[in-house]
Protein backbone atom coordinates (compact mmCIF):
# COMPACT_ATOMS: atom_id res chain seq x y z
CA UNK A 1 0.00 0.00 0.00
CA UNK A 2 1.32 3.52 -0.68
CA UNK A 3 2.85 5.48 1.59
CA UNK A 4 1.28 9.12 0.86
CA UNK A 5 -1.20 11.04 -0.75
CA UNK A 6 -1.50 13.13 -3.66
CA UNK A 7 -1.14 16.53 -2.11
CA UNK A 8 -4.04 17.96 -3.99
CA UNK A 9 -6.63 14.71 -2.55
CA UNK A 10 -4.87 15.12 1.04
CA UNK A 11 -6.61 18.66 0.53
CA UNK A 12 -9.36 17.95 -0.52
CA UNK A 13 -9.85 15.54 2.12
CA UNK A 14 -9.40 18.30 4.56
CA UNK A 15 -11.16 21.50 3.35
CA UNK A 16 -14.37 20.12 1.42
CA UNK A 17 -16.08 22.93 -0.77
CA UNK A 18 -17.21 25.38 1.60
CA UNK A 19 -20.92 25.39 1.64
CA UNK A 20 -21.24 21.79 0.04
CA UNK A 21 -22.62 20.36 3.40
CA UNK A 22 -24.88 21.78 6.16
CA UNK A 23 -22.84 19.58 8.86
CA UNK A 24 -20.01 21.51 10.44
CA UNK A 25 -16.36 19.56 9.36
CA UNK A 26 -13.27 20.47 10.93
CA UNK A 27 -10.19 20.80 8.91
CA UNK A 28 -7.64 17.42 9.20
CA UNK A 29 -10.52 15.34 9.59
CA UNK A 30 -11.76 11.74 7.37
CA UNK A 31 -15.27 11.31 7.47
CA UNK A 32 -16.88 8.07 7.36
CA UNK A 33 -20.39 7.14 6.61
CA UNK A 34 -22.39 3.94 6.47
CA UNK A 35 -26.07 4.08 4.35
CA UNK A 36 -28.56 1.49 4.14
CA UNK A 37 -29.95 3.08 0.74
CA UNK A 38 -32.72 0.60 0.05
CA UNK A 39 -31.45 0.65 -3.61
CA UNK A 40 -32.55 -2.97 -4.02
CA UNK A 41 -34.81 -3.98 -7.10
CA UNK A 42 -37.03 -7.12 -7.61
CA UNK A 43 -34.99 -7.84 -11.01
CA UNK A 44 -31.44 -8.49 -11.69
CA UNK A 45 -30.19 -5.33 -13.37
CA UNK A 46 -33.18 -2.84 -12.54
CA UNK A 47 -30.76 -1.22 -10.27
CA UNK A 48 -28.88 0.02 -13.20
CA UNK A 49 -31.59 0.97 -14.90
CA UNK A 50 -32.59 3.29 -12.55
CA UNK A 51 -29.51 4.75 -11.77
CA UNK A 52 -29.45 5.46 -15.21
CA UNK A 53 -32.21 7.12 -15.40
CA UNK A 54 -31.80 8.93 -12.68
CA UNK A 55 -35.18 7.89 -11.13
CA UNK A 56 -36.41 10.15 -7.81
CA UNK A 57 -35.21 7.74 -4.87
CA UNK A 58 -31.51 7.43 -6.80
CA UNK A 59 -31.45 10.96 -7.05
CA UNK A 60 -32.46 11.90 -2.91
CA UNK A 61 -30.00 9.21 -2.06
CA UNK A 62 -27.35 10.79 -4.20
CA UNK A 63 -28.80 14.40 -2.83
CA UNK A 64 -28.15 12.65 1.15
CA UNK A 65 -24.72 11.74 -0.05
CA UNK A 66 -23.30 15.08 -1.57
CA UNK A 67 -25.08 17.29 1.23
CA UNK A 68 -23.00 14.66 3.81
CA UNK A 69 -19.78 14.82 2.05
CA UNK A 70 -18.11 11.61 3.05
CA UNK A 71 -14.48 10.46 2.33
CA UNK A 72 -15.63 6.95 2.71
CA UNK A 73 -18.97 5.46 2.17
CA UNK A 74 -20.46 2.30 3.34
CA UNK A 75 -23.51 0.70 1.18
CA UNK A 76 -26.07 -1.68 2.23
CA UNK A 77 -28.85 -2.67 -0.31
CA UNK A 78 -27.26 -1.63 -2.98
CA UNK A 79 -27.66 -4.44 -5.69
CA UNK A 80 -24.44 -6.24 -7.49
CA UNK A 81 -23.84 -7.00 -10.85
CA UNK A 82 -21.62 -8.92 -12.37
CA UNK A 83 -19.69 -6.10 -14.26
CA UNK A 84 -20.29 -3.38 -11.70
CA UNK A 85 -21.90 -1.24 -13.71
CA UNK A 86 -24.69 0.15 -11.29
CA UNK A 87 -21.91 1.09 -8.60
CA UNK A 88 -19.99 2.65 -11.51
CA UNK A 89 -22.90 4.48 -12.59
CA UNK A 90 -24.05 6.22 -9.09
CA UNK A 91 -19.91 6.87 -8.69
CA UNK A 92 -20.70 9.16 -12.00
CA UNK A 93 -23.73 10.35 -10.48
CA UNK A 94 -21.94 11.56 -7.02
CA UNK A 95 -18.68 12.66 -9.09
CA UNK A 96 -21.47 15.29 -11.23
CA UNK A 97 -23.27 16.73 -8.36
CA UNK A 98 -26.63 17.59 -7.87
CA UNK A 99 -27.57 21.29 -8.42
CA UNK A 100 -25.74 23.59 -6.45
CA UNK A 101 -24.48 20.53 -4.47
CA UNK A 102 -20.73 19.46 -5.93
CA UNK A 103 -19.60 16.63 -6.88
CA UNK A 104 -17.49 13.92 -4.90
CA UNK A 105 -14.95 11.90 -7.06
CA UNK A 106 -14.82 8.18 -5.53
CA UNK A 107 -11.41 6.76 -7.10
CA UNK A 108 -11.46 3.42 -4.74
CA UNK A 109 -14.57 1.15 -5.32
CA UNK A 110 -14.87 -2.43 -3.75
CA UNK A 111 -18.16 -4.66 -4.76
CA UNK A 112 -17.84 -8.12 -3.76
CA UNK A 113 -19.91 -10.70 -4.05
CA UNK A 114 -22.79 -11.49 -0.96
CA UNK A 115 -24.39 -14.55 -0.22
CA UNK A 116 -27.70 -13.08 -0.49
CA UNK A 117 -29.79 -14.74 -3.35
CA UNK A 118 -26.73 -17.25 -4.10
CA UNK A 119 -28.41 -20.31 -4.57
CA UNK A 120 -27.60 -23.18 -1.92
CA UNK A 121 -29.74 -26.16 -3.44
CA UNK A 122 -30.96 -26.93 -0.62
CA UNK A 123 -34.01 -26.34 1.51
CA UNK A 124 -32.88 -24.19 3.92
CA UNK A 125 -36.67 -22.55 4.63
CA UNK A 126 -38.82 -25.43 4.92
CA UNK A 127 -41.19 -25.00 2.26
CA UNK A 128 -40.44 -27.75 -0.05
CA UNK A 129 -38.97 -25.50 -2.30
CA UNK A 130 -35.39 -25.45 -2.91
CA UNK A 131 -34.53 -22.43 -5.72
CA UNK A 132 -36.99 -19.73 -3.01
CA UNK A 133 -35.59 -16.70 -2.18
CA UNK A 134 -35.40 -18.19 1.56
CA UNK A 135 -33.10 -21.33 0.17
CA UNK A 136 -30.37 -18.78 -1.14
CA UNK A 137 -27.18 -18.87 1.34
CA UNK A 138 -28.99 -15.54 2.39
CA UNK A 139 -31.92 -14.28 1.37
CA UNK A 140 -32.40 -12.76 -1.40
CA UNK A 141 -34.35 -13.27 -5.49
CA UNK A 142 -31.10 -13.31 -7.40
CA UNK A 143 -27.34 -13.43 -6.81
CA UNK A 144 -26.35 -9.68 -5.72
CA UNK A 145 -29.79 -8.68 -4.50
CA UNK A 146 -29.26 -6.44 -1.21
CA UNK A 147 -25.80 -6.21 -1.83
CA UNK A 148 -22.77 -4.38 -0.22
CA UNK A 149 -20.49 -1.88 -1.63
CA UNK A 150 -17.45 0.65 -0.81
CA UNK A 151 -16.64 4.06 -1.96
CA UNK A 152 -13.48 5.58 -0.96
CA UNK A 153 -11.72 8.80 -1.75
CA UNK A 154 -8.86 6.85 0.59
CA UNK A 155 -6.49 4.53 -1.34
CA UNK A 156 -8.01 0.84 -0.83
CA UNK A 157 -6.38 -2.23 -0.40
CA UNK A 158 -7.08 -5.62 0.08
CA UNK A 159 -10.44 -6.66 1.05
CA UNK A 160 -10.41 -9.70 3.36
CA UNK A 161 -13.54 -11.76 3.00
CA UNK A 162 -15.40 -14.15 5.56
CA UNK A 163 -18.64 -14.74 3.21
CA UNK A 164 -17.93 -18.63 3.42
CA UNK A 165 -17.27 -18.92 7.01
CA UNK A 166 -19.65 -21.59 8.29
CA UNK A 167 -22.00 -20.53 10.67
CA UNK A 168 -21.09 -24.07 12.69
CA UNK A 169 -17.50 -22.93 12.82
CA UNK A 170 -18.31 -20.40 15.68
CA UNK A 171 -18.04 -21.43 19.31
CA UNK A 172 -21.25 -21.15 20.57
CA UNK A 173 -23.04 -20.84 17.37
CA UNK A 174 -26.15 -20.41 18.13
CA UNK A 175 -27.80 -23.09 16.60
CA UNK A 176 -31.75 -22.69 15.74
CA UNK A 177 -34.22 -25.27 17.24
CA UNK A 178 -37.78 -26.03 16.81
CA UNK A 179 -39.61 -25.73 20.05
CA UNK A 180 -39.64 -29.00 20.67
CA UNK A 181 -35.72 -29.41 20.84
CA UNK A 182 -35.43 -30.98 17.52
CA UNK A 183 -32.98 -29.32 15.85
CA UNK A 184 -34.28 -26.80 12.66
CA UNK A 185 -31.60 -27.58 10.34
CA UNK A 186 -30.65 -31.74 9.77
CA UNK A 187 -26.40 -31.71 10.58
CA UNK A 188 -25.60 -32.26 6.97
CA UNK A 189 -27.18 -29.06 6.03
CA UNK A 190 -26.47 -27.02 9.32
CA UNK A 191 -22.46 -28.40 8.42
CA UNK A 192 -22.81 -26.30 4.60
CA UNK A 193 -24.78 -23.46 6.59
CA UNK A 194 -22.78 -19.92 5.92
CA UNK A 195 -23.18 -17.82 8.41
CA UNK A 196 -22.62 -14.36 6.64
CA UNK A 197 -26.57 -13.53 5.48
CA UNK A 198 -24.47 -10.44 2.67
CA UNK A 199 -20.59 -10.38 3.43
CA UNK A 200 -18.18 -9.59 6.32
CA UNK A 201 -15.22 -7.46 4.88
CA UNK A 202 -12.12 -5.72 6.27
CA UNK A 203 -10.83 -3.27 3.95
CA UNK A 204 -7.86 -1.48 4.66
CA UNK A 205 -7.51 2.42 4.09
CA UNK A 206 -5.12 4.63 4.24
CA UNK A 207 -5.36 7.73 5.70
CA UNK A 208 -4.00 11.20 4.30
CA UNK A 209 -1.42 10.83 7.73
CA UNK A 210 -0.23 7.11 6.89
CA UNK A 211 -1.78 4.96 8.66
CA UNK A 212 -3.93 2.16 8.21
CA UNK A 213 -7.55 2.16 8.80
CA UNK A 214 -9.48 -0.84 8.93
CA UNK A 215 -12.78 -1.14 8.09
CA UNK A 216 -14.91 -3.90 8.89
CA UNK A 217 -18.35 -4.23 7.87
CA UNK A 218 -21.11 -6.48 7.36
CA UNK A 219 -25.29 -6.10 6.71
CA UNK A 220 -26.54 -8.76 9.11
CA UNK A 221 -30.14 -10.55 8.72
CA UNK A 222 -33.32 -8.83 10.23
CA UNK A 223 -34.10 -10.93 13.59
CA UNK A 224 -37.50 -11.58 12.00
CA UNK A 225 -39.54 -13.24 9.23
CA UNK A 226 -38.85 -16.46 10.61
CA UNK A 227 -40.80 -18.67 13.16
CA UNK A 228 -40.39 -19.84 16.67
CA UNK A 229 -37.72 -21.52 15.99
CA UNK A 230 -36.23 -17.40 15.68
CA UNK A 231 -33.51 -19.12 13.27
CA UNK A 232 -33.17 -15.21 11.58
CA UNK A 233 -32.98 -13.51 15.75
CA UNK A 234 -29.95 -16.60 15.88
CA UNK A 235 -28.59 -15.36 13.06
CA UNK A 236 -28.21 -11.77 13.58
CA UNK A 237 -26.46 -12.09 16.79
CA UNK A 238 -24.13 -14.92 15.84
CA UNK A 239 -23.22 -12.52 12.47
CA UNK A 240 -22.26 -9.57 14.92
CA UNK A 241 -20.35 -11.63 17.08
CA UNK A 242 -18.36 -12.33 13.50
CA UNK A 243 -17.31 -9.15 13.97
CA UNK A 244 -16.32 -9.18 16.99
CA UNK A 245 -13.64 -12.30 16.43
CA UNK A 246 -12.43 -10.34 13.04
CA UNK A 247 -11.82 -7.15 15.67
CA UNK A 248 -10.45 -9.94 17.94
CA UNK A 249 -7.81 -11.44 15.59
CA UNK A 250 -9.69 -15.07 16.30
CA UNK A 251 -6.91 -18.01 15.79
CA UNK A 252 -9.98 -20.20 14.66
CA UNK A 253 -10.94 -17.78 12.06
CA UNK A 254 -10.53 -18.52 8.66
CA UNK A 255 -11.21 -16.07 5.55
CA UNK A 256 -12.08 -16.64 1.69
CA UNK A 257 -9.09 -17.56 1.16
CA UNK A 258 -8.23 -20.12 3.86
CA UNK A 259 -5.81 -17.14 5.77
CA UNK A 260 -6.36 -17.34 9.07
CA UNK A 261 -7.31 -14.52 11.82
CA UNK A 262 -8.57 -10.67 11.45
CA UNK A 263 -7.03 -7.54 12.73
CA UNK A 264 -3.87 -7.30 14.51
CA UNK A 265 -3.68 -6.35 17.97
CA UNK A 266 -3.72 -2.55 18.19
CA UNK A 267 -5.21 -1.80 14.12
CA UNK A 268 -7.07 1.24 14.00
CA UNK A 269 -10.58 0.04 12.53
CA UNK A 270 -14.13 1.43 12.18
CA UNK A 271 -17.20 -0.87 12.46
CA UNK A 272 -19.63 0.27 9.97
CA UNK A 273 -22.59 -0.84 8.87
CA UNK A 274 -26.68 -2.16 9.25
CA UNK A 275 -26.62 -4.28 11.92
CA UNK A 276 -30.38 -4.89 12.21
CA UNK A 277 -29.82 -4.77 15.98
CA UNK A 278 -30.99 -2.44 18.30
CA UNK A 279 -29.35 -2.82 21.86
CA UNK A 280 -32.54 -1.85 24.06
CA UNK A 281 -35.70 -1.94 21.98
CA UNK A 282 -36.88 -4.35 18.92
CA UNK A 283 -36.67 -8.32 18.65
CA UNK A 284 -32.87 -8.84 18.54
CA UNK A 285 -31.30 -11.19 20.66
CA UNK A 286 -28.98 -8.36 22.70
CA UNK A 287 -25.77 -10.58 23.02
CA UNK A 288 -24.44 -9.61 20.22
CA UNK A 289 -24.90 -6.04 19.69
CA UNK A 290 -24.27 -5.62 23.30
CA UNK A 291 -21.48 -7.94 23.14
CA UNK A 292 -19.91 -5.57 20.17
CA UNK A 293 -21.03 -2.56 22.48
CA UNK A 294 -19.08 -3.30 25.22
CA UNK A 295 -15.83 -4.33 23.24
CA UNK A 296 -12.91 -3.03 25.05
CA UNK A 297 -11.55 -1.79 22.12
CA UNK A 298 -14.97 -0.21 20.64
CA UNK A 299 -15.76 3.44 21.30
CA UNK A 300 -20.04 4.19 21.15
CA UNK A 301 -19.87 7.68 20.26
CA UNK A 302 -23.96 7.37 20.01
CA UNK A 303 -24.73 10.00 17.53
CA UNK A 304 -27.59 11.91 17.07
CA UNK A 305 -30.12 13.74 15.33
CA UNK A 306 -32.70 15.95 16.34
CA UNK A 307 -35.09 14.63 13.97
CA UNK A 308 -35.07 11.45 15.33
CA UNK A 309 -36.29 12.41 17.98
CA UNK A 310 -38.72 14.53 16.85
CA UNK A 311 -40.24 11.84 14.58
CA UNK A 312 -40.65 9.39 17.74
CA UNK A 313 -42.46 11.62 19.44
CA UNK A 314 -45.08 12.46 16.60
CA UNK A 315 -45.65 8.95 15.24
CA UNK A 316 -46.12 7.59 18.99
CA UNK A 317 -47.34 3.90 18.45
CA UNK A 318 -44.60 1.70 19.18
CA UNK A 319 -41.88 4.59 19.52
CA UNK A 320 -43.98 4.84 23.02
CA UNK A 321 -43.05 1.86 24.67
CA UNK A 322 -39.52 2.21 23.72
CA UNK A 323 -36.78 2.17 26.66
CA UNK A 324 -33.76 3.44 24.30
CA UNK A 325 -33.28 7.15 23.50
CA UNK A 326 -35.15 8.13 20.35
CA UNK A 327 -32.55 10.67 19.20
CA UNK A 328 -30.06 7.90 18.25
CA UNK A 329 -32.51 5.89 16.24
CA UNK A 330 -31.66 5.42 12.71
CA UNK A 331 -34.40 3.88 10.84
CA UNK A 332 -37.84 4.72 10.62
CA UNK A 333 -40.44 1.66 10.39
CA UNK A 334 -43.55 0.84 11.18
CA UNK A 335 -45.01 2.36 14.07
CA UNK A 336 -48.12 0.82 14.13
CA UNK A 337 -47.97 -3.14 14.45
CA UNK A 338 -44.41 -2.78 13.87
CA UNK A 339 -41.14 -2.59 15.69
CA UNK A 340 -41.21 1.67 15.37
CA UNK A 341 -38.06 3.51 14.77
CA UNK A 342 -34.74 1.73 16.16
CA UNK A 343 -30.81 2.03 16.42
CA UNK A 344 -29.61 -0.39 13.80
CA UNK A 345 -26.79 1.82 11.85
CA UNK A 346 -23.67 2.17 13.23
CA UNK A 347 -20.21 3.55 13.12
CA UNK A 348 -17.81 2.25 15.70
CA UNK A 349 -14.51 3.39 16.11
CA UNK A 350 -11.63 1.78 17.70
CA UNK A 351 -10.27 3.68 21.00
CA UNK A 352 -6.92 4.52 19.84
CA UNK A 353 -8.81 6.89 16.72
CA UNK A 354 -9.35 10.62 17.97
CA UNK A 355 -12.94 11.51 16.69
CA UNK A 356 -14.43 15.05 16.23
CA UNK A 357 -17.99 14.11 16.09
CA UNK A 358 -20.64 12.11 14.85
CA UNK A 359 -24.09 12.14 14.03
CA UNK A 360 -27.05 10.90 11.87
CA UNK A 361 -28.71 12.64 8.91
CA UNK A 362 -32.53 13.09 9.77
CA UNK A 363 -32.71 16.58 9.80
CA UNK A 364 -35.67 17.95 11.85
CA UNK A 365 -39.37 18.76 9.98
CA UNK A 366 -38.78 22.74 9.46
CA UNK A 367 -36.14 21.84 7.26
CA UNK A 368 -36.49 21.39 3.81
CA UNK A 369 -33.73 18.66 3.50
CA UNK A 370 -36.46 16.57 5.06
CA UNK A 371 -37.85 16.10 2.40
CA UNK A 372 -35.08 13.51 1.13
CA UNK A 373 -36.17 11.44 4.47
CA UNK A 374 -39.49 11.45 4.35
CA UNK A 375 -40.69 14.79 5.53
CA UNK A 376 -43.98 14.64 3.60
CA UNK A 377 -42.89 15.34 0.26
CA UNK A 378 -41.25 13.15 -2.56
CA UNK A 379 -38.47 12.40 -3.15
CA UNK A 380 -37.64 9.68 -0.33
CA UNK A 381 -34.55 8.22 0.25
CA UNK A 382 -34.82 5.22 2.72
CA UNK A 383 -36.23 3.90 5.08
CA UNK A 384 -32.66 4.19 7.26
CA UNK A 385 -30.43 7.14 7.81
CA UNK A 386 -27.00 7.98 7.18
CA UNK A 387 -24.38 7.73 10.28
CA UNK A 388 -21.49 9.86 9.72
CA UNK A 389 -18.13 10.26 11.82
CA UNK A 390 -15.58 11.98 11.91
CA UNK A 391 -11.86 11.04 12.76
CA UNK A 392 -8.57 13.01 12.98
CA UNK A 393 -5.96 12.56 10.36
CA UNK A 394 -3.94 15.36 9.34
Amino acid sequence: MRRALPLLLVLALAAPAAGASPLDRDAGTVRIATFNTALSRSGAGLLERDVAKRDTQVRAVAEVVLRVRPDVLVLQEFDRDPEGRALDAFARLLAEGLGDLPGLDYPFRFQGRVNSGEPSGIDLDGDGSRMAPGDAWGYGVYPGHYGMALLSRLPLGKVRSYRLFPWSALPGAQRPHHPDGRPYHDDATWAQLRLSSKAHWSAPLELPDGRVLHLVTAHPTPPVFDGPEDRNGARNADEIRLITAILDGADWLRDDAGDPGGLDPGAAFVVAGDLNADPVDGEARRDGIRGLLGHPRVHDPRPQSVGAAEAAAAQGGSNARHAGPAATDTADWNDGNGPGNLRVDYLLPSRNLEMRGAGVFWPESTDPAAALVGGGREPVSSDHRLVWLDIVAP
